[in-house]
C-alpha cells in the first residue's frame, strides 16, 4: 500500500525516535566518550518526541492499512513514556557512575524500549502489539542487569528474562487462538465483532490466555513473583522505568483490546477475572509491603497494589474507567519515578542507603530531598490533594457506576493499609535520629529529575482537570 506524505507527518514521533536510535548507535560505535554525550542527547530526544506527540493529540487516525494509530489516547501515552524516560535519563547520569556502569548502550536501550512502548500503545493489530512488546521486553531484560558486576543485578536480569519469556509464551498462544477463531489479527475487526466472537469458546480461551500473559507484564497477583527480586536487584533508575512506563504500556494494550466492552456496552465477560485480580493485588501488595525494610522492595509490593487499583477500572468497563486508568497511569508514573529518583540520589555504592533506617533523620542531611520524598509518599498513599488521590478517586467512581461498589470499598480499605508503610518513611525522615553517617553526593541532574517529578505530581493533584479534560476529549466511546 503506498504511503502518502501526511502519514509520515502523523508518525513523526516514531521517525524522530527511530532516527535518534540510529544516531546514538553511530556515536556509540565511533566515539570513545559517547557515554558523556548520549545522556543529554537522549533527554532532548525524549522531550522533543513527547512534545511532537502531543501536538497531534486531536488528530486521530489509523495508518498503514489499519496497523497503527496516531493521535488520541496513543498520543497521551507517548507523552507519558517519553517524559518518564527523560526523567530516568536525568536520574541515571550520576547514578551509573557509582557502579561503573555508565555505558553508552544503556541510553540506546532506553530509547529502544520507549519505541517499543509507543508501538504497543499505538498498535491496531495484535502482531504490532507483539512486536512492540518484544522490543520493550528485550531491552528491559538487558537493562535489569546493566550493573553487570553486581550479582543481584545478574540474578534480576535472569529471573526477569525467564519469567518474561514464559509470559510471552502465554501471549503468543493466546494470539494464535484468537486468530484461529476470529480469522483476523486486526483489533478493530475483533472489536466490531466482539459480541459474536464471545460465543466462540476458542476465542474466549485465547482472549483469557492473552489476558493472563499481560497480567504478568502489569505485575498483578498471582503473576507477580518476579517483581520483588527484579525491582530490588536492578539498577534503581531502571526499576523506576519498568514499574511506571512499562506498566503503562501494558495497560494501554489492555485498554485497546477491551475497547468493545468500553464502547458498545457489551457485557464484560471478564469482569470476574479482573475483579479477582484487583482484589488480590491490592490486598497482597499493601499487606506484604508493611513488612519490607528495603525501600525498593517496598515500592515493588506497592507496585502490585497499584496495579490492582487500575484493574478496578478494567473491571468497571465503562468510559469513566478508561479516563480514570489513563489519569492514574500518568500520576503513578511521575510519583513513582520521583520516589526512585530520590533513592538513586541517596543510594551509595553496593546498594547501601536503600534500607529504611538510612532515611532516619534525612531532613537534617538534605531538607529538599526529605521534602520531595515525603511528597511522593503522600501521593502514593492517595492523600488529597495529591495526584494519587484523584487517580484512585476516578477508578473508584467508575466502579460504583458499574455497580461494583464492593470493589471500590476494598480499594479504600487497601489504601488505608498502604498509608501505614508510606507514612512510616516520612516518620523516619522527620522524627527519627540519624543512624548512619553518610554524605549525599552532589547530583544536579538527579535533583532536577526529582523536582520535575514533584512539580508534575503537584500540578496533576491541585489541577487534575488539566490532564483529565485532555483525556476525555480523545476518548471516542
Amino acid at each position: 500500500m503506498p504511503i502518502n506524505s501526511s502519514e509520515y507527518l502523523q508518525i513523526l514521533p516514531f521517525l524522530i525516535l527511530g532516527l535518534g536510535i540510529v544516531i546514538s548507535t553511530l556515536f556509540e560505535m565511533y566515539y570513545k566518550n559517547s557515554e558523556n554525550f548520549l545522556p543529554w542527547f537522549s533527554a532532548i530526544l525524549f522531550l522533543v518526541t513527547g512534545a511532537i506527540a502531543l501536538t497531534g493529540l486531536h488528530d486521530q487516525t489509523v495508518l498503514f492499512g489499519g496497523m497503527l494509530a496516531a493521535g488520541g489516547k496513543s498520543a497521551i501515552f507517548h507523552f507519558i513514556f517519553n517524559l518518564g524516560a527523560a526523567i530516568v535519563v536525568m536520574s541515571s547520569v550520576n547514578y551509573l557512575n557509582k557502579y561503573g556502569a555508565n555505558f553508552g548502550e544503556y541510553y540506546i536501550l532506553l530509547q529502544s524500549s520507549v519505541l517499543g512502548m509507543m508501538m504497543m500503545s499505538a498498535a491496531r493489530d495484535i502482531f504490532m502489539i507483539f512486536m512492540g512488546l518484544e522490543l520493550m521486553s528485550i531491552c528491559f531484560y538487558v537493562l535489569a542487569g546493566i550493573n553487570r558486576k553486581k550479582a543481584s543485578a545478574n540474578e534480576a536480569s535472569m529471573k526477569y528474562f525467564l519469567l518474561g519469556a514464559f509470559a510471552t509464551g502465554f501471549i503468543v498462544y493466546g494470539i494464535a487462538l484468537i486468530y484461529g477463531s476470529a480469522q483476523t489479527t486486526s483489533i478493530d475487526a475483533i472489536v466490531n465483532n466482539f459480541s459474536a466472537l464471545t460465543d466462540n469458546v476458542i476465542f474466549i480461551v485465547g482472549f483469557a490466555i492473552l489476558l493472563i500473559g499481560f497480567s504478568f507484564k502489569i505485575a498483578a497477583f498471582p503473576f507477580h513473583m518476579w517483581v520483588p527480586d527484579v525491582y530490588q536487584g536492578s539498577a534503581t533508575t531502571v526499576t523506576g522505568l519498568m514499574s511506571t512506563t512499562g506498566k503503562a504500556a501494558a495497560f494501554s494494550v489492555l485498554i485497546a483490546i477491551m475497547t468493545a466492552i468500553f464502547s458498545e456496552n457489551i457485557p464484560n465477560t471478564f469482569v470476574d477475572y479482573f475483579a479477582a485480580l484487583a482484589t488480590l493485588s491490592m490486598l497482597f501488595g499493601s499487606i506484604v509491603a508493611i513488612a519490607q525494610d528495603n525501600l525498593k522492595r517496598m515500592l515493588a509490593y506497592s507496585s502490585i497494589s497499584h496495579a490492582g487499583y487500575m484493574l478496578i477500572g478494567l473491571s468497571a468497563g465503562n468510559e469513566s474507567s478508561v479516563a480514570g486508568i489513563i489519569f492514574y497511569l500518568a500520576a503513578y508514573a511521575f510519583m513513582n519515578l520521583g520516589a526512585f529518583a530520590v533513592i538513586s540520589v541517596i543510594e551509595g555504592e553496593n546498594d547501601s542507603n536503600t534500607e529504611l533506617n538510612a532515611y532516619a533523620g534525612l531532613n537534617s542531611k538534605s531538607p529538599v530531598m526529605a521534602f520531595f520524598m515525603a511528597l511522593f509518599m503522600f501521593a502514593l498513599a492517595g492523600i488529597p490533594p495529591m495526584a494519587g488521590f484523584f487517580g484512585k478517586y476516578y477508578v473508584f467512581i467508575a466502579a460504583i457506576e458499574a455497580d461494583l461498589t464492593w470493589l471500590a470499598v476494598v480499594g479504600v480499605f487497601s489504601s488505608a493499609i498502604s498509608v501505614y508503610f508510606y507514612l512510616r518513611v516520612v516518620v523516619y525522615m522527620y522524627f527519627k535520629e540519624s543512624e548512619y553517617d553518610f554524605i549525599i553526593q552532589k547530583n544536579n541532574s538527579g535533583m532536577f529529575a526529582v523536582m520535575v517529578s514533584g512539580l508534575l505530581v503537584l500540578v496533576f493533584g491541585i489541577l487534575p482537570d488539566t490532564l483529565l479534560t485532555q483525556i476525555l476529549s480523545v476518548i471516542n466511546y
